[in-house]
């Protein structure tokens, strides 16, 4: 007789009767008298409990290793002295379907750069990390639903590109063909191709490359990025606008449908934000942070990770929030085409997001107008010729428009907590990771 699969978090339904569940061997406790096998499913673990009497079934269960994939038909049993669920399976047949080489590479005690040696077994043996994973699906899908809803058109744009974006720096070179190609360090200049187009509202998580030799928790070479591009706006403001409503429907859905489980596996509460997040002009993070005794000839026009943190800490206190827009940074640190406002052309319409002291976004009012453009890429020293499409895509009526672009594993590491973007990631790529 078949007997079909039920996940362990559906036992409790099948008390007295014969199930198959389909798992891995968690641990084995194999005594004198009782075998005891605790198989794991990606929904919870069941106690299999066995009484030795020579047979096939003690055989199979000897032979047993940890982490071995197994199907186990048998009597499901309430057993109320049983701390795991208060159930036990009593085996008819025991089936290994693959068994599991010994001894383990890794175990609980395992550093992290060895676990992403061995991720999938990393990410099958831990709870939290498959948890990060339903988390990842939700919150995409929460994103593309809020996107769609405010008419948002997803687009897929080239990851290969004949020359290096944006200011040439830190792509990735490769060969195509009989010439090189560049991998894409943001879909921003196709996305902007997609506002002439008359896409009037563009989406996109894809990947995203960034050659930059940074050893930091938050930076890898490959990573998934959120973007999105709006036109006929009137201002940056209605692109901020957009990304905070975008985040509190997205942090809302997660925190709707994982909110018990994040707490309980991550130890974490996810705090639906409030609308509208604060906003500071660059310019008054600087004062905040003056005021907080740094010492103004040490701060850049940028802001360093502790700064964003400072700022961050401080805005929490004052507000309450843990988001904070801050806007208007300088024309020197951001690229020829953000727009800059007719009253100081010293800075740009241009924001970074922070979520607990943690850049997780950048976005602007982009230049739609040509000779502005020209004017701005010169002023920059740029050279027009390799941005010759790009360009054109402003020489025949251009609409007012601008967009952000968002670290899909930022936007997880701050929500769950996490130490690392390695964590918020299945495999992570950095300047010395290209494996598995």
């Amino acid at each position: 007789m078949i007997h079909s699969r039920v996940y362990v978090s559906d036992l409790r339904e099948h008390v007295g009767s014969t199930v198959s569940v389909c798992g891995w061997a968690n641990t084995l406790r194999l005594q004198s008298r009782l075998q005891f096998v605790i198989v794991r499913d990606s929904t919870g673990m069941v106690q299999v409990t066995h009484k030795r009497d020579g047979g096939l079934l003690e055989e199979q269960l000897e032979a047993l290793t940890p982490e071995s994939a197994v199907k186990i038909t048998g009597r499901v049993i309430d057993a109320a002295q049983v701390k795991l669920g208060g159930l036990e399976i009593v085996p008819e047949e025991v089936e290994v379907l693959s068994l599991a080489a010994t001894p383990l590479p890794i175990d609980e005690h395992t550093g992290m750069e060895q676990r992403l040696d061995w991720r999938f077994l990393d990410v099958r043996r831990r709870p939290a990390a498959q948890m990060l994973f339903a988390v990842q699906t939700t919150l995409e899908q929460a994103m593309r639903e809020y996107a769609y809803v405010q008419g948002a058109t997803e687009m897929h744009t080239p990851k290969l590109m004949g020359t290096a974006s944006e200011s040439g720096a830190e792509v990735f070179k490769l060969g195509y063909f009989d010439r090189s190609a560049y991998l894409a360090q943001s879909p921003q200049f196709y996305k902007q191709m997609a506002i002439s187009a008359g896409i009037e509202k563009v989406f996109e998580i894809g990947p995203v490359f960034r050659a930059e030799p940074s050893f930091t928790s938050r930076h890898a070479t490959e990573f998934t990025g959120v973007d999105v591009e709006l036109a006929w706006i009137d201002g940056v403001e209605d692109v901020m606008v957009f990304e905070e409503q975008l985040l509190a429907h997205a942090i809302g859905r997660v925190a709707d449908v994982h909110g018990e489980a994040i707490a309980e596996q991550f130890g974490v509460e996810v705090t639906v934000p409030t609308t509208p997040f604060p906003r500071l002009t660059m310019a008054e993070a600087h004062e905040i942070l003056r005021k907080g005794g740094w010492d103004p000839s040490g701060i850049k026009e940028d802001l360093d990770p502790e700064g964003e943190r400072s700022v961050s800490a401080h805005i929490q206190q004052a507000t309450g929030h843990e988001f904070v827009f801050i806007t208007h940074y300088p024309v020197s640190i951001r690229p020829f085409y953000h727009m800059r406002p007719a009253d100081d052309p010293t800075v740009t319409l241009s924001f970074d997001l922070l979520w607990k002291g943690l850049e997780v976004t950048t976005g602007a009012q982009r230049e739609h107008r040509y000779d502005v453009l020209l004017k701005q890429a010169a002023e920059k020293e740029m050279s027009t010729e390799p941005m010759q499409d790009y360009l054109n895509a402003f020489r025949f009526g251009c609409p007012p428009h601008g967009g952000l672009g968002m670290g899909l594993g930022r936007v997880l590491m701050v929500m769950l907590g996490l130490d690392s973007i390695r964590e918020a990631t299945f495999l992570f790529r950095g300047p010395n990771r290209l494996t598995p």
